[in-house]
């Protein structure tokens, strides 16, 4: 049995969530786990089967009340679980607080760290993050990367961390997306390039650069798809430069996949890097072609699967789109290169590889 936490609101947005929920959630989990998130402030949700709440409040990133917080989050980790029945834990992300607590709360099962990006990020911005990365590396038994530019992001912060320890272990899609390939509407018109962007719209992901990248952008069509504060906050910025973008909403991912079917590329701007980015795969198993920033991690899954820009150029930006939108074939080529990319990452090879792991760390 496998106990984990991600010291996150249930209902939060991101690919760190959903990975999440596919591995230890359902009516029949991937992963036979106890697995954590936090009760999220106001009236309690409906749950997904297998998923618990700790009603922990005082998340904190740096000084004094990040100890209140791990310790509050230990103590409801102890009273909720039975160390006797835990062989394995999975620590998603290694700074924040859901790693240390479950580190104190049960120190005897196998450890399995996760690394997903936005723990490396805060560590590299935070003294106190950097300080709880280093001490979750030096613990852990293990630690998985879903790309090398992770390991390498890693090990830039945390040099002391044993490089034997680091497991490559890309994250998976659902299998049903990659093996039953959802019908594409015929584009309505050669003339637009219908673009969508997916995603939260935090500084690393690069809206801000999408929009000054496609101020003045003709022939092209901007749908975004995100939680509503942070579309609101990016609102501004749109309207100062022009663009008039389809507001879809925060989707759920059948929803999304819908809408993927609709439009004719993905934006993906990330300024920074990205641990997988699994809403590209998820876009190439739907047929959608990928514009994309070609950050550490990005560059990694996606290479000439996709198109890489610089969306720090707009001039750059046009040309690429321009392509996109009159080059005879390109658009269909894009489609079976992505397709054939997001079939080599399905999710039940990741669960087969954590398996393994855990098995080979018990034994």
């Amino acid at each position: 049995m496998v106990a984990t936490c991600l010291d996150l609101p249930v209902g939060s947005p991101g690919g760190s969530v959903e990975l999440f929920l596919d591995l230890y959630t359902g009516d029949e989990p991937r992963i036979p786990a106890r697995a954590f998130m936090l009760a999220p402030a106001g009236r309690r949700p409906i749950l997904p089967p297998g998923l618990e709440l700790l009603s922990v409040a005082g998340k904190s990133l740096e000084g004094p009340a990040v100890t209140r917080y791990v310790t509050d989050l230990r103590r409801a980790l102890r009273s909720a679980l039975d160390p006797n029945a835990v062989g394995v834990l999975h620590l998603h992300h290694l700074a924040f607080g859901a790693t240390p607590a479950l580190l104190r709360a049960l120190p005897g099962p196998a450890r399995i760290g996760l690394v997903h990006g936005t723990d490396l990020l805060f560590a590299q911005a935070r003294r106190d993050q950097l300080q709880i990365l280093r001490e979750s590396a030096r613990a852990a038994d293990a630690i998985v990367v879903p790309t090398t530019a992770m390991a390498d992001h890693l090990l830039t912060l945390a040099p002391q961390t044993e490089r034997r320890k680091i497991e490559h272990i890309p994250w998976g899609i659902p299998d049903q997306l990659i093996t039953a390939r959802s019908p594409r509407p015929a584009r309505t018109s050669s003339h637009h390039l219908r673009l969508i962007y997916a995603g939260r719209l935090t500084p690393e992901k690069g809206g801000q650069a999408l929009v000054r990248a496609l101020a003045g952008a003709v022939g092209v069509e901007l749908s975004i798809a995100a939680p509503r504060a942070q579309f609101h906050a990016l609102a501004p910025l749109l309207r100062q430069a022009g663009i008039r973008a389809r507001y879809l909403g925060w989707l759920r991912r059948p929803q999304l996949w819908k809408a993927f079917a609709e439009h004719d590329v993905l934006v993906m701007p990330s300024t920074t890097l990205e641990a997988m980015g699994l809403v590209a795969l998820e876009a190439q198993a739907c047929g959608l072609p990928v514009l994309y920033q070609p950050v550490p991690g990005l560059r990694e899954v996606l290479g000439a699967t996709a198109v890489a820009t610089d969306f720090t150029q707009p001039g750059t930006v046009a040309r690429d789109l321009q392509r996109l939108r009159i080059a005879t074939g390109f658009l269909p080529a894009l489609r079976e290169a992505g397709y054939a990319n997001a079939a080599r990452h399905p999710l039940s090879a990741t669960v087969r590889l954590l398996h393994h792991l855990g098995r080979r760390l018990t034994d």
